[in-house]
């Protein structure tokens, strides 16, 4: 008999064991770490979001 075993990320178990609350607040610190050096401005998040929503949403025939 094979016992079946899971490999698991230990980046993924520790996103996993958070609440959604602290896994949103480690988002927004992972990406003011990675962007902190740049130059981009709101209105390029903004247009970004909308680029990656209008993808993500379009209609397939």
């Amino acid at each position: 008999m094979r016992t079946a075993t899971v490999r698991v990320k230990p980046d993924d178990y520790i996103l996993a064991v958070l609440s959604p609350k602290d896994r949103l607040d480690a988002a927004f610190r992972v990406a003011g770490e990675a962007f902190k050096k740049t130059t981009l401005t709101m209105e390029d998040i903004n247009n970004a979001v909308k680029t990656v929503r209008r993808k993500a949403y379009e209609k397939k025939d």
